[in-house]
Formats: C-alpha cells, structure tokens, sequence
C-alpha cells in the first residue's frame, strides 16, 4: 500500500485522493491517505496470471460454474475507507449486474491482495482489518517472492482464519474457486508458454 501521506489535522477525503497523480496508487484507510507505486512487474504478472485463471470458469462459465464477477483493481468505498484490492470477485447473486459506476459500495466477496516488500505489512495490518469489517468472505495473499498463496476465510466472529498455506509450484485447489485447480506455477512463470504448432 506504501507510505502515508504527510500526516493531516483532518481526516483525508476524496478530493485528497483525487489529486494524487495518475503514476501512483491511492487508498484511504481509517482516514490516512495512503499512496505506493504501480505494481513491479513480479506483482502485475501474478495478478493478471490470476485473473486470467480464474476469469473463464468463474465469470464466463467456461469449465467451470460461472457466477462470478472478477475484476482487477477496483475501487471500493467501504465507508469512510477507499481501498483497491489486485483482484476481487462478487458472486452474481449480489452483484446481478455490473455497476456503470467508477467505484462500488458493495464489499466483495472474494478479495486476493498480491504482496510485495513495500505493501505486505499494510495488507495485513491495515486493509484485512477492514474487509473483516465488511463481511468479506475470503481473502487470499499471494507472495510472488516467496511463491507463496495464504487463503483466509472470515470466521463467526468477524476473524480471520487461515484454511491454507501453500509455497511452490503446485496445482492446488482453494476455496472458493475449488472447483478448479489453480496451477501456482503459473502465477510465477517468467518464461513464455509453450505453444503447441499444428
């Protein structure tokens, strides 16, 4: 999420979030105005590798269930806080159609944060907090570092608890996208896929 802006006497609003420049990223946390850069290129591969996966069988149906809107980086406003998860995924029955809107206020219920050395304590510390908040159902961190995916399921009393962690290359099944597997190899590829010539 990277550094806090200059500490304010007043909480940030959406006109301080508004002028941050367009190079940078800008969130809103329990009043803080909170700006990092775009994405290393490690990062931006493994969400989109993310998207890319789960987009087919989830939103479109095909080989899998469907039911899903995935959308990278979107905006959304949880009350006073603005936030921007990499990827996050509404179910169809609470988002029947896809909001025209540049921001949404409906939490998601799924919610996948890509870390990196400068952002991972702020996900952690900062934004989980809040999606607990907002009754978001699922979170999944995933280091393209370390190689690493952590999915947590939101418990009864609004708690996070960890149903899998899992580092490597291998093909794992996570909820709540476990009716595929989701090959972790190819979150990390750093290597063009071999295609085949017919």
């Amino acid at each position: 999420m990277g550094e806090p802006a200059e500490k304010r006497p007043t909480p940030a609003t959406y006109a301080d979030l508004e002028a941050v420049p367009e190079h940078l990223v800008a969130e809103i946390i329990a009043g803080t105005l909170y700006m990092s850069p775009r994405p290393a290129m490690k990062h931006a591969l493994a969400s989109s590798m993310l998207g890319m996966i789960l987009g087919p069988p989830f939103q479109l149906g095909l080989g899998g269930p469907g039911g899903w809107w995935i959308i990278d980086e979107p905006e959304l406003h949880l009350e006073s806080d603005v936030l921007v998860p990499d990827v996050a995924g509404w179910r169809v029955e609470r988002m029947p159609e896809y909001p025209e809107t540049a921001a949404t206020s409906l939490p998601p219920d799924w919610v996948c944060e890509v870390l990196s050395p400068s952002t991972a304590t702020d996900d952690r510390f900062d934004k989980l907090p809040v999606y607990a908040r907002e009754g978001v159902s699922w979170v999944w961190l995933i280091d393209p570092l370390k190689r690493a995916l952590e999915v947590h399921h939101l418990g009864p009393r609004k708690r996070w608890e960890t149903e899998l962690l899992v580092k490597g290359d291998d093909a794992v099944r996570a909820a709540p996208f476990e009716a595929i597997e989701l090959p972790l190899s190819k979150l990390w590829q750093r290597t063009a896929a071999s295609t085949s010539k017919g």
